[in-house]
């Protein structure tokens, strides 16, 4: 079974006037920039804002991932991206700009995680079932949303990078 077509061509699913961004190489554990803690992102000019997205956007589609922060790319900038429905043909891809998690259930829910930080190696990780999220996207305008399933473990997955922690330390 072959891995579903990342987003690559209009009409795909990719946020609309966001320009293409640049495949970058993505940091392997233990590159020590893994482990920084990012700085936010509101200081970036809009078009530095806009660039990031897309490199990271086009990054992580390459890398056939499901999210990408950026310090996986080397930028120490409080900046993620995730798309949960792609590869099931539902592209809805998110960037996050200072993203925070407000709330979170008691619950938790164990499942496997992978990172393309830490490729071929999957983990068993315990979050909370849900969190409430808020986030700025491309054009300043703030998001919360409760997420639930795989969005919420995207989230929380990524939120750790930009504080330095990866699947290793939250297992």
């Amino acid at each position: 079974m072959s891995e579903r077509p990342a987003p690559g061509a209009a009409g795909d699913g990719w946020p609309e006037g966001l320009p293409r961004g640049k495949v970058r190489p993505i940091l392997i554990h233990p590159h020590p920039d893994l482990r920084r803690v990012c700085e936010f992102a509101g200081y970036l000019s809009a078009a530095e804002q806009q660039d990031l997205a897309g490199d990271l956007l086009a990054s992580m589609y390459h890398a056939q991932g499901r999210g990408l922060a950026a310090p996986q790319i080397g930028r120490a900038h409080r900046v993620f991206v995730m798309d949960a429905g792609w590869k099931a043909g539902r592209a809805s891809p998110l960037v996050a700009l200072d993203p925070e998690i407000v709330d979170q259930s008691t619950e938790t829910d164990e499942a496997e995680e992978q990172c393309l930080s830490i490729p071929g190696q999957p983990m068993v990780v315990s979050r909370p079932a849900w969190v409430t999220a808020c986030w700025y996207d491309l054009q300043g305008k703030r998001h919360q949303r409760q997420l639930t399933g795989a969005e919420a473990r995207i989230f929380q997955h990524e939120f750790d990078h930009l504080d330095g922690r990866l699947i290793v330390d939250v297992t």
